[in-house]
């Protein structure tokens, strides 16, 4: 992916008919099904910017309804959350059982690899933000209880969310490689902290015990120490005051593993880095050493594995030639 693809500016809008507009959204997420009421007056517009690992779209339309059928599942199956943050007009989302009314400044997340629905009644206004599943930090029974509900714009985490994002387009477009990568990373933080909040306040499973709270503890331990190569189960469980088999029960309930966990980890800390441009001079093989990875190989392996290309190819896409580093003939 690009780091950065400057957002179409409003005048330079052009809004296309139906079967454009159809293409241009599975184009822009994942394969998707579209009705509307009358195809012959429809228009509408896509625009959007990569922005390392996350895509945000900003998508104006007249009424109709869109579905992640299981036929459009089997046609292709990413594995991406969205978010979608209502700008103008109204949406109802669909999914897991669940369905949750939409008004401006208000959001909710769904998940690309299961069926779901949008319907707008009116012309509007969405913005979405797409991005892999594993960059949002929050366990996976939470994610379950918070797909299809809706997170309210003028309260709590939500009303610091909405005018991001809301916002966010523009500063993208205007941004530098550098900051627009710091951006990203910034929303997806933003966003789970967001959704943390929401689980807490609804009685859900963060921090709701005080296994949760220590768990917390002991994630935020690992992330100040992830450059640490001698962080270790016994080191971890020393710090925390408990057995190295408790340690383990902990990650396991979750269906993962400490070593699992803090390879993620190392690994997106290396994709910040790789999309940075800043870091462009520092070599491949330093930026894995950086954050734990001695062996070259190995950590090229582990990359390409967890991001769909090495190491090199990502920070050769992610990180365009400037004026500045373009080689003169």
């Amino acid at each position: 992916m690009m780091a950065v693809s400057s957002l179409i500016r409003p005048g330079e809008q052009r809004l296309v008919s139906f079967d454009e507009f159809r293409e241009s959204v599975s184009d822009a997420f994942v394969p998707l099904e579209m009705t509307s009421a009358d195809h012959d007056d429809f228009r509408g517009v896509v625009r959007g910017a990569t922005v390392g690992a996350i895509r945000i779209s900003e998508v104006t339309a007249a009424p109709h309804v869109i579905r992640r059928t299981p036929r459009t599942i089997r046609a292709a199956n990413p594995d991406y959350f969205k978010l979608g943050l209502q700008v103008r007009g109204n949406s109802v989302l669909s999914q897991d059982g669940r369905e949750t009314a939409l008004t401006p400044g208000d959001f909710a997340i769904y998940d690309t690899t299961r069926p779901y629905q949008l319907s707008f009644d009116d012309r509007f206004r969405m913005l979405v933000v797409m991005f892999p599943r594993h960059l949002l930090r929050v366990p996976p029974d939470g994610i379950a209880q918070l797909t299809a509900r809706r997170v309210p714009g003028r309260q709590g985490l939500g009303a610091v969310v909405t005018p991001l994002l809301r916002g966010l387009g523009e500063q993208i477009a205007d941004a530098s490689p550098t900051v627009a990568v710091h951006l990203g990373d910034a929303v997806l933080d933003l966003v789970a902290a967001a959704f943390a909040e929401q689980l807490h306040l609804a009685g859900g499973v963060l921090l709701q015990s005080r296994g949760d709270a220590l768990r917390a503890r002991v994630t935020a331990f690992l992330d100040e120490r992830l450059a640490d190569r001698e962080l270790d189960l016994h080191s971890i469980a020393a710090a925390h005051h408990i057995s190295v088999r408790h340690l383990q029960k902990m990650f396991e309930a979750d269906g993962d593993t400490v070593s699992g966990w803090i390879r993620r980890r190392r690994l997106e800390q290396c994709r910040r880095d790789l999309a940075d441009p800043r870091y462009r001079d520092l070599p491949v093989s330093a930026i894995g050493a950086r954050w734990g990875f001695a062996d070259a190989a190995h950590f090229s392996r582990l990359f390409k594995n967890a991001h769909g290309s090495t190491p090199g190819r990502y920070r050769a896409d992610a990180t365009p030639v400037t004026e500045s580093t373009r080689p003169t003939r």
